[in-house]
């Protein structure tokens, strides 16, 4: 965790040259403008000017101008860039040109979600993502096909499993960066892979979250490959979920967190599966579809895991296309809601909802973007959220 004047004296001990300012659009795409070695004084003093009529969702022409602030504890060395003349990145929040922080900057919207929980409640709630991805070969041309790199099945090894090599090349790379990854192994569906990591703050979650999907397209890449995060890559196979997994502070508190969950579920749904699809994945093949809650129940869309250390809840419809920083904001403050009111849950769904014959009792997610955005849209819930 580095302050400014450490940033500043390390790009200068450390022969770094260029310095790469991320920040993301409203859909959670990552953005970047590089400047010189030389100009990170002035980013952090004054910030870096861009454009936000080119950024999709973000301003008109008529009031175009926003600046980066870099944000000094997220500083990492790029790996994978010469050693002479390093490459460093920082993640970065936006303001207006008097310095007010950008309502639609999705890290504040999710940093002030953290300081809500922390000053009204007095709560703490760290997140564990687990991202799943395929490997996909290229074409002669270099471009992707749709030809998983093995046909390797959930938790097999080599010589099936074909990613094992770049599943290290990837955890060693994490490593480099400061993320602390602690499993990996390969998934269900052929040439589907799982890396998961250490679990942490939410803002830090969701940072290390969007640097995961940098380094594994980076290290696919760098292997003749194509790494694929949509969420249903192949009709037939298993899809790619984004399962987030939400510990608190407070245990006693769990229960009312997944009453505020489930409440919200339908809202909630077009900012975790915000694709068409992502709707092909939802009821097959683990993917939850039914608004409920289980113990240790993989068919549930809110599952509460056996462990012997932290009590956690984990969601698990949502898919690596969402923007990250949106989905742990809005999740923070539906769990809260529940709290407030002292929410209580249903009582846990014991069945296999893949297999039962009669659910008729049992809500369902919204089935379509469409319908998840039409819900989303008349929540006053998502607008006092997101308050634009």
């Amino acid at each position: 965790m580095y302050t400014e004047s450490e940033v500043l004296e390390f790009v200068k001990e450390e022969d770094v040259k260029f310095v790469r300012l991320a920040f993301f659009d409203v859909k959670g795409k990552q953005k970047n403008i590089s400047i010189m070695a030389d100009q990170l004084h002035r980013a952090f003093e004054l910030g870096i000017s861009f454009d936000a009529s080119a950024i999709d969702g973000f301003e008109s022409p008529d009031k175009s101008d926003l600046f980066l602030h870099p944000d000094p504890t997220t500083l990492s060395v790029l790996p994978w860039r010469p050693n002479t003349g390093k490459v460093c990145r920082m993640f970065c929040n936006i303001k207006y040109p008097d310095g007010t922080p950008y309502e639609k900057d999705c890290r504040t919207l999710l940093k002030n979600a953290i300081k809500y929980a922390k000053d009204k409640y007095n709560l703490s709630l760290t997140f564990g993502p687990e991202v799943e991805f395929y490997l996909f070969k290229l074409n002669e041309a270099g471009e992707s096909t749709k030809i998983p790199f093995d046909n390797a099945g959930y938790m097999d090894i080599a010589p099936e499993d074909k990613g094992e090599n770049i599943r290290r090349d990837i955890c060693f790379t994490l490593e480099s960066m400061g993320i602390v990854p602690e499993t990996s192994h390969h998934e269900e569906g052929p040439g589907q892979n799982e890396i998961d990591f250490k679990y942490s703050d939410a803002l830090t979650a969701a940072d290390n979250t969007a640097t995961f999907k940098w380094i594994v397209r980076t290290r696919a890449a760098s292997n003749g490959l194509y790494a694929d995060f949509s969420p249903k890559p192949l009709e037939g196979q298993a899809g790619s979920g984004f399962h987030i997994n939400v510990s608190i502070s407070d245990e006693s508190k769990i229960p009312n967190a997944i009453a505020g969950i489930l409440k919200h579920a339908e809202e909630l749904t077009y900012f975790l599966n915000t694709t068409e699809e992502s709707y092909n994945r939802l009821g097959e093949c683990k993917a939850p579809k039914y608004i409920c809650w289980g113990n240790q129940n993989r068919s549930t869309m809110v599952r509460v895991p056996a462990t012997k250390k932290i009590k956690r809840l984990e969601i698990r419809s949502a898919d690596p296309e969402c923007n990250p920083y949106l989905a742990f904001a809005l999740i923070i403050y539906a769990a809260l809601d529940g709290i407030e009111n002292n929410l209580v849950p249903p009582a846990p769904v014991e069945e296999n909802l893949f297999a039962a014959s009669c659910k008729n009792d049992i809500k369902v997610l919204p089935d379509t973007l469409d319908l998840a955005k039409k819900i989303a849209d008349e929540s006053d819930f998502v607008k006092k959220v997101l308050n634009y």
